[in-house]
């Protein structure tokens, strides 16, 4: 069963005991823009409509785990597809947007859990195509790719909930990028190129130089946003404590895609925690954050007001 708090645990125990339908795990929002593309090589616009149905059907009604889950446990994110090139017909090259968000013990406040960027989200795709997917084979680009990321999403929830709990479904993502470069050999599937790829991605979620991060993870979800209400004092210094073990794997692996992504999502999050801490807390803070995420440095030198 996924980690959650008692509620959502007992949620799931009344499901099973009163026989009512568990759900598949991923309640995906799904947008598929084509406003950008140079579309020219599309022959039927009822292509547009039917990937968008594909893709929302293949991320929300297959089941990911074994776990029971109930509606309300369903696990939100997006998956936000701008279509930028058709470079020949039935082949579309764009990129893609993961957003996955969780609920907040204790407040009506959904934190981001994952924000990134896949910038060669490209694949063939004819109307009427019917889409197998294996996990244990390649069968398509697209299933390949929406899979890995399923996969990812699934991950970092579960490694908000529990010590390492995405641990298995990152293995499958590596899995299901293996098999893909294999089979039509590198590209965003491999080392070379872009390091925010999807290779580098799993690569840094799998690495062992980045387990104290998974921990760092659960610790800043668990134990600082779930007893924020309750304790705002103790989370402060629990996100301290986070922010150091952060600055500790990227001095192993700097400008790493994970860590990066990390402050994507969490970056005015984390500076709305720190702003109400103590003129101490404020300074540690703003010299962890402008060095991990030197982009934001000025948006973080407020907390030095």
């Amino acid at each position: 069963m996924k980690f959650q708090s008692i509620r959502l645990v007992m949620a799931v125990l009344i499901g099973l005991a009163t026989g009512i339908a568990q759900a598949q795990e991923l309640n995906c929002q799904v947008t598929v823009n084509f406003n950008q593309a140079q579309s020219t090589q599309v022959t039927d616009r009822q292509i547009f409509p039917q990937l968008q149905g594909f893709i929302t059907d293949f991320m929300n009604n297959r089941r990911w785990t074994t776990d029971a889950f109930n509606p309300e446990e369903r696990i939100n994110c997006k998956l936000i597809i701008d279509i930028l090139k058709v470079p020949a017909q039935n082949y579309y090259e764009g990129r893609a947007q993961v957003i996955v968000t969780r609920p907040v013990y204790g407040s009506n406040y959904e934190t981001v859990t994952l924000r990134y960027i896949d910038n060669s989200f490209n694949f063939p795709y004819r109307l009427n195509d019917a889409m197998y997917f294996n996990e244990n084979a390649y069968s398509s680009e697209l299933t390949s790719l929406l899979a890995f990321h399923a996969l990812i999403m699934l991950g970092v929830d579960y490694d908000s909930f529990g010590k390492q709990g995405g641990k298995l479904f990152f293995q499958r993502a590596y899995n299901v990028m293996t098999q893909a470069s294999q089979s039509v050999g590198g590209g965003a599937w491999g080392a070379q190129g872009d390091t925010r790829n999807r290779y580098w991605l799993i690569e840094n979620l799998q690495s062992q130089q980045f387990i104290p991060y998974h921990e760092a993870i659960y610790t800043y979800h668990r134990q600082a946003l779930d007893n924020f209400t309750a304790n705002p004092v103790g989370s402060r210094l629990q996100v301290l404590e986070v922010l150091s073990i952060i600055r500790q794997v990227s001095q192993q692996r700097p400008n790493s895609i994970v860590i990066n992504t990390f402050f994507d999502a969490k970056g005015e999050e984390l500076f709305n925690i720190m702003n109400e801490g103590s003129r101490d807390e404020r300074q540690k803070a703003f010299t962890l954050l402008s060095t991990l995420d030197p982009a934001k440095t000025e948006v973080y030198r407020k907390l030095l007001r």
